[in-house]
């Protein structure tokens, strides 16, 4: 069986190359992460505008709070600055906010900035953005299998479908096409279980240099594909 492959309806993101987008300028790291925030307003304006339903974009991983503090502080307060500047316009632009990943570890005043832009664009529909943020697929994967142990559910009714329900991205289509930007040829640990059958498209374009033209052709590359999901 082959899919109707024009248009993917979820596209992930490893947002991978700011340290090193920065590196070549010869600025410090935290200038590319600068640079690579305001990037997303470019990015999801344009996959909005291409039609595609569901963005998730990998912003920082369960391992990443082993970086340099200084580093890690300031990948929180440019979080902070984003989520104050960014809602209201992904707000009017009719865009839901999601977010996967470990809220507890989070400031509590960040953690209650989420959760208001969150609760503000519930009800829009052009399109879901979901915030992965201090996110594992491991973690989650684990997690899940606790909340299953904790809720009792028989073994003989744990299925795909079943187990899919507990994972972060619940209600979430699995992606259809995974990018990751910076020229790395692997997923870290982000959605093992959801891109079983994603198509992936890896790049060398720096995440701050990820613009229109390079998703037009990853998004032609995607059309390319046959996606047989294992049939022929």
């Amino acid at each position: 069986m082959s899919g109707d492959n024009s248009l993917p309806c979820h596209v992930a993101i490893i947002m991978d190359g700011n340290g090193r987008w920065a590196k070549q300028r010869g600025l410090p790291r935290f200038e590319g992460h600068r640079a690579g925030a305001k990037n997303v307003r470019r990015v999801v304006k344009a996959f909005a505008d291409c039609g595609v339903k569901y963005l998730t974009l990998f912003a920082f991983s369960t391992e990443n709070w082993g970086r340099p503090q200084e580093e890690v502080t300031g990948l929180l307060h440019l979080l902070s600055q984003s989520i104050d500047e960014e809602t209201q316009h992904f707000h009017q632009d009719n865009i839901k906010l999601m977010h996967i990943g470990k809220p507890d570890r989070l400031p509590l005043e960040l953690r209650r900035k989420v959760e208001a832009a969150i609760a503000l664009t519930k009800d829009n529909s052009r399109m879901t953005l979901c915030l992965a943020f201090d996110y594992g697929s491991r973690a989650e994967i684990v997690n899940a299998v606790r909340r299953i142990k904790e809720d009792d559910v028989s073994t003989g009714d744990i299925d795909e479908v079943v187990f899919s329900s507990y994972l972060g991205t619940q209600g979430i289509p699995d992606p259809d096409l995974l990018i990751r930007t910076g020229g790395e040829m692997r997923l870290s640990n982000f959605l093992l279980w959801q891109a079983a059958y994603s198509e992936l498209y890896f790049t060398p374009v720096l995440w701050p240099d990820f613009g229109k033209k390079e998703i037009d052709k990853a998004l032609l590359d995607y059309r390319q594909r046959q996606r047989r999901f294992g049939s022929l």
